[in-house]
């Protein structure tokens, strides 16, 4: 079976970014990191550095290789959170030294996109109820961290 990674192009600190990427999320690993052994259009030999690493359940690859483009909103980590105290402690330590949005949305310090969502607001935005979905979503489109109290309260009416 084929396997599938995502990729992602670091200017510079790569190594960094993995490991704390790594040491927020339960069940994430840094599985390698090597150098490029022979010169390549972005440097010299030893100068272009790889990594594999996994992020929960999801695979990435990693390259430190000098300026390309800009990490975007066309590509976000999304991590689903079952209480508002992983949805702090994510928030807080991404966007230090990174930009917070609205929706749970931010970028952090290497300008990688995050969405930081509560996984009840799955539940909660699918309800049978329309109304009850729609002042979810009313309340979602008005808060930059997630607050699940909040979109509960939301929900109740």
């Amino acid at each position: 079976m084929m396997k599938v990674s995502q990729h992602l192009w670091f200017e510079k600190d790569m190594e960094e970014a993995v490991r704390f990427y790594t040491s927020l999320i339960p069940g994430s690993s840094v599985d390698w990191i090597s150098a490029v052994p022979a010169d390549t259009p972005s440097g010299p030999a030893g100068s272009v550095r790889l990594a594999g690493f996994t992020l929960g359940d999801q695979r990435y690859m990693a390259i430190e290789a000098g300026p390309l483009d800009t990490f975007n909103h066309s590509f976000s980590i999304i991590v689903g959170c079952d209480s508002q105290e992983e949805i702090d402690r994510l928030w807080e330590a991404l966007s230090e030294g990174g930009q917070v949005e609205q929706c749970g949305w931010l970028r952090d310090r290497w300008g990688l996109c995050w969405q930081i969502t509560p996984t009840r607001l799955g539940e909660l935005m699918s309800d049978p109820d329309p109304e009850k979905a729609k002042r979810v979503a009313e309340a979602m489109l008005k808060m930059v961290k997630f607050d699940i109290a909040g979109l509960e309260a939301a929900a109740r009416g």
